[in-house]
């Protein structure tokens, strides 16, 4: 088969879609920044279940250790031919007004500018223009970038607006070189990360509010992500899919 990368899939919506993606066949690189153990647990897991599956240790804000990371892949035995643009961070909720220059540029350093090398380098692989066999990459973006999260996480929502038009760019750009570039925007999705900003419990507190009344699951976005990376989508790119409930 070949390679698809994940990155960030120790967690959340990234280990949703890892365990997916090798179902469906895929030799899977499971990337993780922090947490080797959730990493570890993700490929054992795949590998239980007769599939195939190696963790890669990189921060995604960090060009050398992006640049390492697809070396990595390049010694493997298969191409490379699927990229999940997922690692994301935020931080405590605030208002703009409470915001700091170290925070802006911290999230924008990983859900931007490591989005922005995970889509050079693979594309550097992917391309049939440099002999590559083709590919696709899916950016996770937000329902954030059109709602922009007041009072919240308007660093975080700007950082995904700036996703949202680097997916389009991007799928315009290699959109001849046998590579397609879509986008999906979650809402409210159970994961761990709103405790990051500091509301474990904000899926629950929101989840009224919004047209089909709950949160959504990790398991709903990766069939999203799966099937915008298969053969199923041939012919889709520069699209986005909302994945936010109706809201």
């Amino acid at each position: 088969m070949a390679i698809a990368l994940v990155t960030g899939a120790s967690r959340g919506i990234g280990r949703a879609t890892a365990l997916l993606l090798a179902q469906e066949g895929y030799t899977v690189a499971v990337n993780y920044h922090h947490n080797m153990r959730a990493a570890t647990e993700v490929v054992e897991a795949i590998q239980a279940a007769g599939g195939k599956a190696f963790s890669l240790r990189a921060d995604i804000s960090d060009e050398s250790q992006v640049v390492a990371m697809f070396e990595a892949i390049d010694r493997e035995a298969e191409p490379l031919t699927a990229l999940v643009n997922n690692a994301g961070i935020l931080f405590e909720q605030s208002t703009v007004e409470n915001l700091t220059a170290e925070r802006i540029n911290r999230v924008l350093a990983t859900n931007v500018t490591g989005y922005f090398l995970c889509c050079r380098e693979a594309v550097k692989r992917m391309s049939v223009k440099r002999g590559g066999a083709g590919g696709a990459i899916v950016n996770v973006s937000s329902a954030a970038a059109r709602l922009g999260s007041p009072g919240e996480y308007v660093d975080y929502a700007a950082s995904k607006g700036a996703v949202d038009t680097l997916t389009t760019g991007l799928s315009l750009e290699v959109a001849a070189q046998g590579i397609r570039v879509n986008g999906i925007r979650p809402g409210f999705i159970y994961t761990d990360m709103h405790a990051s900003g500091g509301e474990p419990g904000r899926v629950d507190r929101v989840k009224s509010l919004l047209p089909m009344q709950r949160g959504g699951q990790p398991e709903e976005v990766a069939q999203a992500i799966v099937w915008l990376l298969s053969d199923k989508a041939s012919y889709v790119t520069g699209s986005f899919l909302e994945l936010a409930g109706g809201k």
